[in-house]
């Protein structure tokens, strides 16, 4: 059989072990945490029947914590991809200069340069971006027209944010679609409402990572390691990419071109150019390494990743007994809070899910509450539970809903955990979405409320490393800039 034949044939199969259904093979569905909202939300990892919610009854509150909608590259990634520009263009003439063969050379790739070439600003909101927060608040709205029937008050439907402009800008477009038609201003009858931030330097709600010095000094000592993790990878699939296309990539190229096919596939719909350079068994393995990463460095590889968010946590439950209190009380309507809705980013919506036990076996949950390191997810083509592109994806979120119901109901509250607008079982309550009040309390809230985030974030390690006492210029330069440039700060800064 000739080689060309076998070679198609191996793709083809590739396509179809990767396929869900016998659907084609989508690379959107399989950037990680690049992935948009629309191309990921509705599918399920496991089959699950949905709890029916007892009759009778009613949400009386609604906790959101949800990520920023699609964004731009940052300014570091843009620079990484002029740099790809620039040495792919190398690469070409020196092909060219030794009269090498070109018939396996992506036409595109002659002449390419970065979309995003001479643009000064980066990581802000797109259009896409702007459009999942709009009608997100539009379908949230649509769904709990009780919860939000009532005249807007800032004290009544609290909209928080990260300082962060792209995360503010997700509240803002969140914010016109939920209230969109309630108010008078412009043909949409607009209204007015008040997005609260924190301090970056003191947002222990929402960029608790940022605040927690412990967890820096974790993250910066296990990047290398983690870069060590994935080098087998990529050094596999760079030799696959030089041997398929005749270029001399480098590992830095490939992993570029990695980058580049997630910016072309969420940002712009293109999927037959860098994304084309891979076949999809190559794209499962890649979305691994960067599933890898998110578990080990944000998700359920080490206690404090999640327990650094417990003041979030917290801050959720106590607004449902607020709720609870409110009901018992029987407070007037426009007295009481009915939604408390946050936006912020990977870094939080990550830690989040893994607080509440999402995405974990039984056993897993129960070796998580003891604050054990669970195993790595399994590589692929092997099935795992925790995926990048289904726990953060851009615009990701966890909605807890608080039901009230009828005294003959087996209990007298219930939550109920939608992730990405779908109910998700529960390993700490038995794999429901549905979860009586106590035993949410119980099972999920008490077992992570020690330590404080203080204590378990910022205690002194045995060992301090001894550093020079800065300079007055370095201290002048940290007093006018205490945040530093995001955007040309290490990985450790970039917020997803």
């Amino acid at each position: 059989m000739p080689m060309a034949i076998v070679t198609f044939l191996v793709l083809l199969l590739s396509v179809f072990e990767h396929s869900a259904f016998g659907e084609p093979f989508d690379v959107r569905q399989h950037l990680s945490t690049a992935s948009r909202y629309d191309a990921v939300k509705d599918i399920a990892g496991h089959a699950f029947l949905p709890s029916n919610v007892p009759d009778g009854c009613s949400p009386i509150h609604l906790n959101l914590v949800a990520r920023h909608g699609t964004r731009s590259p940052t300014k570091k990634r843009m620079r990484e991809l002029d740099n790809l520009a620039t040495h792919l263009e190398s690469l070409l003439k020196d092909v060219k200069e030794q009269n090498l063969s070109l018939k396996n050379v992506p036409s595109w790739l002659w002449g390419w340069t970065s979309p995003w070439k001479g643009k000064l600003k980066g990581g802000e909101l797109t259009d896409a971006g702007e459009d999942e927060l709009y009608h997100l608040g539009i379908r949230i709205r649509e769904r709990f027209p009780d919860l939000f029937s009532e005249e807007y008050h800032p004290d009544v439907f609290t909209i928080k944010a990260t300082q962060v402009p792209r995360a503010s800008a997700s509240a803002v477009a969140f914010g016109m679609g939920l209230f969109s038609g309630r108010g008078s201003l412009g043909p949409g009858h607009q209204r007015a409402f008040a997005v609260i931030s924190e301090s970056r330097a003191s947002d222990i709600l929402l960029r608790f990572f940022d605040c927690c010095k412990n967890y820096k000094e974790f993250r910066k000592s296990q990047e290398p390691a983690v870069d060590k993790l994935k080098e087998p990878i990529i050094d596999e699939i760079n030799a696959a990419l030089k041997k398929r296309y005749k270029l001399n990539f480098t590992r830095q190229d490939t992993s570029s071109l990695w980058f580049l096919c997630k910016q072309e596939a969420s940002l712009l719909d293109i999927t037959d150019q860098a994304c084309g350079l891979f076949s999809p068994s190559e794209v499962a393995l890649l979305e691994w390494t960067d599933d890898l990463e998110l578990f080990i460095l944000k998700g359920y590889g080490k206690s404090l990743n999640y327990k650094m968010g417990v003041p979030l946590l917290k801050d959720v439950f106590d607004s449902m007994e607020q709720a609870i209190e409110a009901k018992e009380g029987n407070y007037a309507p426009g007295s009481y809070e009915k939604a408390r809705l946050r936006f912020a980013h990977a870094e939080t919506v990550v830690p989040f899910s893994c607080l509440l036990g999402l995405f974990l076996e039984q056993s897993e949950f129960k070796q998580m509450q003891r604050e054990k390191p669970l195993e790595y997810p399994p590589k692929s083509p092997q099935k795992r539970n925790f995926r990048g592109s289904m726990v953060a994806p851009f615009a990701g979120n966890n909605m807890l809903v608080l039901y009230s119901c009828p005294a003959n109901s087996s209990s007298k509250y219930f939550v109920q955990v939608l992730h990405n607008e779908h109910p998700i079982p529960m390993p700490g309550c038995d794999n429901s979405d549905l979860c009586p009040f106590e035993v949410f309390k119980e099972r999920i809230v008490t077992p992570h409320m020690n330590p404080e985030y203080e204590a378990l974030c910022n205690v002194k390690s045995e060992k301090v490393e001894r550093k020079p006492a800065p300079s007055k210029l370095s201290q002048l330069f940290h007093w006018l800039f205490p945040q530093g440039n995001e955007d040309d700060a290490q990985s450790l800064k970039c917020d997803l």
